[in-house]
């Protein structure tokens, strides 16, 4: 099934502005976009332990308080419970417990949403060099490829470059292109948004690698979705 995170017009923007770019460098300006960059099953797994954690907590802070429950719900006729049968009573609310917030953090927005953005930034990072790995780096003949990478779930962005790029030019430079990435993408314009980065990107790299008598194209300049 054919994967589209954005408008055909959208991808004629990005592939026109990347054409632009490298027009005047000698860089190559790979894009890509991913609905999101990591399932955080990870995260899921912890929250769904601490809420389980702290139910089973609760009941042993306040014994008193639940066999009062216990009694009202069973009109006072239910047996007293032993202490194994206690113990068993707390273990299965701390299951169900487990079970029902795994249930709803299989909400994906709601899952992203608890995940601390250190960890969101790190993933977005993560896949960004992952994907640099396979279809960018010592691409180029002169190792000139860098990467702008979006994931639009987590509304995190990075860029990688490859070695010569890298030793020329700190990943503090590329700040404004990935500040007008991140504006226009939440206010809704992700193709607009990448077009402008690109045209930065195109900039800062006609500055240290403008092009030269040869300029082929090594790399694609469509969008990539994922």
């Amino acid at each position: 099934m054919k994967v589209s995170h954005v408008s055909a017009a959208d991808h004629d923007l990005v592939t026109a502005a990347v054409a632009a770019a490298e027009d005047q460098t000698s860089g190559e300006i790979v894009t890509v976009i991913a609905a999101q960059s990591n399932d955080y099953d990870d995260v899921a797994l912890v929250w769904a332990s601490v809420i389980a954690f702290l139910a089973m907590s609760v009941i042993a802070l306040f014994p008193e308080f639940y066999r009062g429950l216990y009694d009202r719900l069973t009109g006072g006729w239910g047996h007293e419970l032993t202490a194994n049968q206690w113990l068993g009573t707390v273990i299965a609310v701390g299951v169900l417990k487990w079970i029902g917030m795994w249930l709803i953090l299989l909400w994906r927005p709601l899952r992203i949403w608890l995940t601390p953005r250190a960890i969101l930034a790190a993933r977005v990072r993560a896949r960004a060099i992952d994907l640099f790995k396979v279809g960018t780096e010592a691409k180029t003949l002169g190792r000139t490829g860098v990467l702008l990478y979006v994931s639009l779930r987590e509304h995190r962005a990075d860029i990688v470059a490859d070695e010569a790029i890298a030793a020329k030019v700190s990943p503090e430079v590329w700040g404004d292109a990935m500040v007008a990435l991140i504006d226009r993408v939440r206010a809704g314009k992700p193709g607009e948004g990448m077009a402008e980065a690109v045209r930065q990107m195109g900039v800062v790299l006609a500055a240290h690698f403008p092009r030269g008598s040869e300029n082929p194209n090594e790399l694609p300049d469509r969008l990539i979705e994922l």
